[in-house]
């Protein structure tokens, strides 16, 4: 592929209407709605004569008419999440339905389903076929199972109406998520303020500036009035930066249990927010709706329950082993946990806290943090301005795989300008070693109301030809965070959790631009298996923890001067605090995630909690408020792609520790290694199965002894202490 800068087709968001969006998703749906209707037309007449060659032209038209409708509907989707106005939100909303019978005709289409068949039944034209182009056309056909393609008619139609149903819920949750978080605030007096950081109360003076302009724009507040309250203007939100500063350093303890209370009832039964029509915002029901809905969806597939529809697409191969995985993993961890909690329970008792509460975990793990390991969050954090994480981290990679990335103009210099949807929002080309162009992203880093809370990376546009067309398109993707933004003139700074949390995303991101498959449906992050796709990000967070790579990442805000050893030094022994906790934390969610979705019949609101109260007391070693209702906020399984996938985040992380156990072999700089693993992973997308490509970087199945290991729950010294399949969840 000869790229050049027009192959990435970015958009220009300074005249992007959403009315214009909706237009142009119902166009597009009407043309490709009308090639399925010429397709069943002639299906009669020509199917027995058509060739293996002719169905395969036939469904790379098709793929490339759809196209269109992927890139309008992932303009609107980005923009719903990253600057969400009424607007958006009604006519993402409004299209949902349509998009969803789209989607379930695509997949219950007898005459195109038929010629992906054809294509397979020719085993001789099949064998000469592209392997990227075979793996699409298998996935293909799995889709089309799963699509309900071979359900008789009448169940066919309940099937659209399940998924029409499931789409419209699941934006409703994250609708409800979003608006109760943003609805939060309280407003803080001075005695409440005592322990907070410089940078902490420069983030609730910036909370209590938006919450002042809210009030004014919906006329609760007079002009008078605001002038009249004081300056700074204190407020806690519950976005996670403010929310963390509080969470972490604010002495009043009573303040912290309002907070954390705050956040664990969003979109519950305790929430009496309501959203701009004056309706509730708990979730309660619609999670027990979605539940249901996907029990009938997995009867309808003939599986038993929803949780092995799930894992029919990914790497784990049943219900049992992946809960024996998480077991298994959870009695590792507990008694590096069990340590755990007796740290923080010695510490709290030195400030006056006779039982350790969830509110006080955060504000005395930093307390332990500051007197066994001589570091602060809030010490360390000027050593991690924005600008220096990100040039250091494009110098990771670069040493790593031989590729540049260059920040693109927004004002037309340099031969060519790049719209962008917020001012904060910086794009960037990426290069090969050879001044190549490889793809394009855009970094949308900082927290800001009407945007959706947490990280991802959205693979907007996969790499992609079609020589029918002289079609070309490079990868382009947003990498987008909640961070702390620029304030007091100085630039973002970043803690090391939020360090990691942009490694993460950008390993993400290389997964998807450093991709060579030009079949959109198996490029880059597509077509891997969900459990293994975490793989390159949570991979990439390793140089946030190594010596070399934090000396390119860090140098003081004002100084310049790179992190002080004794500061380095802390940093790296504190690696594994309190992991044996937060590993449990994470299975207690994966095993509730599981659960929920195996469990027939599917349960109802009060089920739910009963069984995450009930994971709680097999996994979890210290107490929950009986209030606490995270599950009414668990985003990635109501309203994402984890739904009873969420042991993933565990089932990567074995992958990712057995991978960079390689670099630990042979440097983890070093140039060979990096090429194996990108031309093993990164390059080769879901083009063959995530086991296969694994085994050819690491010339072996994986095991478990990097993560137990990286995790500090073993005393084992060796990288690669046994090749040996040492336990049951190997994968």
């Amino acid at each position: 592929m000869n790229a050049t800068f027009t192959d990435l087709h970015l958009i220009d968001f300074a005249n992007v209407a959403p009315n214009t969006l909706r237009d142009e998703v119902m166009s597009a749906i009407d043309k490709a709605n009308a090639f399925l209707d010429d397709m069943t037309a002639t299906s009669e007449t020509h199917h027995a004569d058509i060739s293996a060659e002719q169905a395969l032209m036939d469904v790379m038209a098709f793929d490339h008419i759809n196209l269109a409708l992927d890139r309008s509907w992932g303009i609107l989707s980005h923009l719903n999440g990253v600057t969400s106005t009424d607007e958006i939100r009604h006519v993402h909303h409004e299209l949902l339905p349509t998009l969803s019978a789209y989607g379930t005709r695509v997949g219950q289409h007898q005459p195109l389903f038929s010629h992906y068949q054809t294509i397979v039944n020719d085993t001789a034209f099949f064998a000469t076929l592209d392997p990227a182009r075979a793996r699409a056309i298998e996935l293909a056909l799995q889709s089309f199972e799963l699509s309900g393609v071979a359900l008789p008619t009448d169940k066919q139609a309940q099937f659209a109406a399940i998924q029409s149903k499931l789409s419209t819920l699941s934006a409703t949750f994250s609708d409800h998520v979003l608006d109760a978080t943003q609805a939060y605030a309280l407003v803080l007096n001075d005695e409440q303020l005592v322990g907070l950081t410089e940078s902490g109360l420069a983030l609730l003076a910036d909370a209590g500036e938006q919450h002042k302009a809210k009030l004014l724009a919906s006329g609760t507040l007079t002009q008078e009035e605001a002038a009249a309250l004081p300056t700074p203007y204190y407020v806690a939100s519950l976005n996670i930066p403010v929310y963390l500063a509080v969470m972490t350093h604010a002495d009043d303890r009573g303040l912290r249990e309002t907070l954390y209370r705050a956040y664990v009832t969003r979109a519950s039964e305790f929430d009496e927010h309501t959203n701009a029509k004056g309706e509730s915002l708990n979730n309660a029901d619609i999670m027990s709706q979605i539940l249901t809905l996907r029990e009938q969806k997995a009867k309808l597939l003939g599986f038993d329950n929803y949780a092995e529809v799930s894992l029919s697409t990914k790497m784990a191969d049943s219900v049992l082993e992946v809960e024996t995985f998480l077991r298994d993993l959870a009695a590792q961890a507990t008694p590096a946990a069990q340590k755990d909690l007796a740290q923080l329970q010695r510490c709290a008792q030195d400030y006056g806290i006779d039982e350790l509460q969830p509110w006080d975990s955060a504000y005395i793990a930093e307390k332990v943090k500051q007197s066994e390991f001589s570091l602060s969050q809030e010490e360390i954090r000027p050593y991690f301005p924005l600008p220096k994480v990100t040039s250091g981290l494009f110098a990771i990679v670069e040493r790593l795989y031989g590729i540049t990335v260059k920040e693109q103009s927004y004002e037309g210099a340099g031969g060519h300008s790049v719209s962008r949807w917020h001012d904060d929002v910086r794009f960037y080309q990426l290069f090969d070693a050879d001044d190549r162009l490889i793809g394009g992203f855009y970094f949308d880093l900082f927290s800001r109301s009407g945007k959706r809370g947490g990280a991802w990376m959205n693979g907007f546009q996969a790499r992609y030809s079609y020589e029918a067309k002289a079609h070309q398109q490079l990868p382009v993707c947003f990498m987008v965070g909640n961070f702390t933004p620029a304030l007091d003139g100085k630039p973002s700074l970043l803690t090391h959790d939020e360090v990691l949390t942009l490694f993460h995303e950008f390993g993400h991101g290389l997964h998807h631009l450093l991709t060579q498959v030009t079949v959109g449906d198996v490029a880059g992050v597509n077509g891997v298996e969900w459990d293994a796709v975490e793989l390159p990000s949570q991979f990439m967070e390793n140089w946030a923890w190594d010596a070399e790579g934090i000396a390119l990442i860090s140098s003081h805000v004002d100084t310049g001067e790179p992190l002080p050893k004794d500061k380095l030094d802390a940093l790296l022994a504190v690696k594994n605090f309190q992991s044996g906790l937060q590993t449990l934390r994470q299975i207690e969610f994966a095993l509730f995630d599981l659960l929920i979705h195996a469990h027939t019949p599917a349960l109802d609101y009060e089920g739910i909690l009963a069984t995450l109260n009930a994971v709680r007391s097999d996994i979890a070693i210290m107490q929950t408020p009986d209030y606490n209702r995270f599950a009414n906020g668990f985003s990635h399984i109501f309203a994402g792609g984890y739904a009873a996938g969420y042991y993933s985040y565990k089932w990567a992380e074995l992958l990712s520790a057995d991978a960079f156990s390689k670099f630990e072999e042979d440097g983890i700089f070093n140039p060979a290694t990096g090429k194996a693993f990108r031309e093993s992973i990164l390059s080769v997308g879901g083009s063959f199965p995530a086991k296969t490509n694994f085994e050819n970087f690491r010339g072996r199945s994986a095991s478990i002894d990097a993560l137990l290991r990286h995790n500090g729950f073993t005393d084992t010294k060796s990288p690669d202490a046994a090749n040996a399949q040492t336990t049951r969840e190997v994968i």
